[in-house]
């Protein structure tokens, strides 16, 4: 059974930092691509970060580039997403997603696992 469990989200200040984490479990961890997705109130379902099996390749939507980071442990199964200088807009619910095959990409359908999110709301 394949389980994506996220951890990490809070209520912070603008400007405040915090690290998302998610675990994996039910599949061969080491060889899927993962990325975080995110959904505010009222709006659509929104990329964020993916990074490929070995980490080495990474890509970000530019509303984040320069302030969030994502990255792997697969030692761990554990995928992060430190966020930086946060921002009231990044006030959203936070999926992590897998990739049975192929390579990180923004497109959500490519992802063939999502968790439950963990929410994450920034105060100005």
């Amino acid at each position: 059974q394949v389980q994506l469990v996220e951890s990490g989200g809070g209520l912070v200040q603008a400007g405040d930092s915090l690290r998302l984490s998610c675990v994996a479990s039910g599949f061969t961890f080491t060889n899927r691509a993962m990325g975080w997705f995110r959904q505010a109130p009222g709006k659509e379902r929104e990329f964020v970060a993916a990074i490929g099996w070995s980490g080495g390749s990474t890509a970000y939507a530019d509303s984040v580039k320069g302030r969030f980071t994502i990255s792997r442990d697969n030692a761990k199964n554990t995928v992060y997403l430190q966020m930086n200088s946060l921002k009231p807009e990044d006030t959203a619910v936070y999926y992590c997603v897998a990739r049975l095959s192929g390579g990180a990409t923004v497109v959500a359908a490519l992802y063939h696992y999502w968790g439950q999110g963990t929410q994450v709301t920034v105060s100005s």
